[in-house]
């Protein structure tokens, strides 16, 4: 009867050759949520803001000029008129503004 040869497992498969380990290099870390104020230099919300500003200039300037009723129904229209361009161009801004 011959005698069986035995192998173990390692020397028949080598270990897989693993490279030493490294500690990874610190490195410096940017927020990528970028807020800056030139996004508000965006065209159609300087239209809409140029658009409120030029009303209120008109406005005051016939309230120079003496003519009340029409100052007084600007004033009522832009009663109206400012808050909804205000939160209009806010959704807007937050609905265009990539985070």
């Amino acid at each position: 009867m011959r005698k069986a040869k035995l192998f173990t497992f390692r020397k028949i498969f080598p270990p897989p050759h693993k490279p030493p380990l490294k500690r990874p290099r610190p490195f410096k870390a940017y927020s990528f949520v970028p807020f800056s104020p030139l996004a508000m230099l965006d065209p159609t919300i300087l239209t809409i803001g140029g658009i409120v500003l030029g009303i209120a200039i008109i406005e005051r300037i016939l309230e120079r000029w003496g003519v009340i009723d029409l100052v007084d129904q600007f004033a009522k229209v832009m009663r109206f008129i400012l808050p909804v361009t205000f939160y209009g161009a806010l959704f807007y801004f937050f609905a265009t503004f990539m985070f």
